[in-house]
């Protein structure tokens, strides 16, 4: 795209994903107008435009401009109307044109402003490809999140981020994690220092980005504490305002962490299918006792 108003003021923001075709608003409808939202002309509205006298030209853009919309944009290559230029002065609106067809240019654009203002927020921990669940290591500093990740590395899943995970929510309530662009895949290993998994364990050690499904929280055991034995009880969190299945582990020396988080994201991905070894485990257990139930009853009767 080029700008068709000269440079653009750098505090000019768009702060809405939205984008809209002011159609209605160039007739002089503008309840409905979406005033916050990167706005697009295309053919049609250019045709429209163009079959107005000059002077209500110049007024129906200024129907559109006096919102202060943040930008416009010109699709297809158009030639810009009689009296845009103008009005987009008086207004101070950026003007862009861009090449593409006009549909083209609706899904890039939002494609990209989805991206650049989806809800943001940095976790310390370490996200990890395990069977293609995206698994988010967290605890307190140094309780071995890093080792941790590593080891799963070493055993062929793959690294996505470690230390400072970007999580950002897209649509749908989908939590989508990367690294940043300073650390990308290298971690840091106390004892060792900072470490490159790529040029270390190769490419398929590692991905770009992963879709954050569950959260594996680290902890020191704890004598006192109640902790789930059972599984019946799914754990929960939230994070960016979407909730997301927890699992707490204690942990002491000897524990072999590394095969528990792989067991989690196994039996992650055997509820997903629609079999939970826990429900199913009760279920049976219930059906034991009410046989049990069921032959004290008939060998009472048989005694009376």
């Amino acid at each position: 795209m080029k700008s068709l108003t000269g440079e653009i003021p750098r505090d000019r923001e768009v702060a809405s994903a939205d984008v809209h075709r002011p159609g209605l608003a160039l007739t002089g409808f503008v309840e409905a107008f979406r005033q916050n939202s990167l706005q697009i002309l295309g053919n049609t509205e250019v045709r429209y435009v163009n079959g107005l006298p000059k002077d209500e030209r110049r007024e129906a853009f200024r129907n559109v401009f006096r919102f202060d919309v943040p930008v416009l944009v010109l699709s297809a290559g158009l030639e810009p109307p009689f009296g845009l230029i103008e009005a987009a002065h008086e207004f101070g609106v950026p003007v862009l044109s861009a090449n593409s067809q006009t549909v083209d240019v609706v899904r890039e654009l939002t494609h990209l402003l989805e991206d650049k203002l989806a809800p943001t927020t940095t976790v310390h921990g370490s996200l990890v490809d395990v069977y293609g669940v995206g698994l988010i290591i967290t605890g307190r500093s140094a309780i071995g999140k890093s080792e941790t990740a590593l080891d799963l590395v070493e055993r062929g899943h793959r690294l996505v981020a470690d230390d400072a995970v970007t999580v950002q929510r897209k649509a749908d309530a989908v939590l989508i994690g990367r690294g940043n662009d300073l650390l990308r895949h290298r971690m840091e290993i106390r004892g060792i220092g900072i470490i490159d998994v790529q040029s270390l364990f190769g490419i398929r050690a590692i991905r770009a980005q992963k879709r954050v499904e569950l959260e594996i929280h680290l902890e020191e055991w704890d004598s006192g504490a109640d902790y789930e034995r059972h599984g019946l009880e799914d754990r929960t969190t939230e994070m960016l305002g979407v909730e997301l299945s927890q699992v707490v582990v204690p942990i002491f020396p000897g524990k072999n962490i590394t095969v528990i988080c792989e067991t989690i994201a196994l039996r992650y991905l055997v509820k997903a299918y629609g079999y939970d070894p826990a429900q199913h485990f009760n279920e049976n257990l219930l059906e034991l006792m009410r046989r049990k139930a069921n032959l004290a009853v008939l060998a009472r009767d048989d005694l009376e």
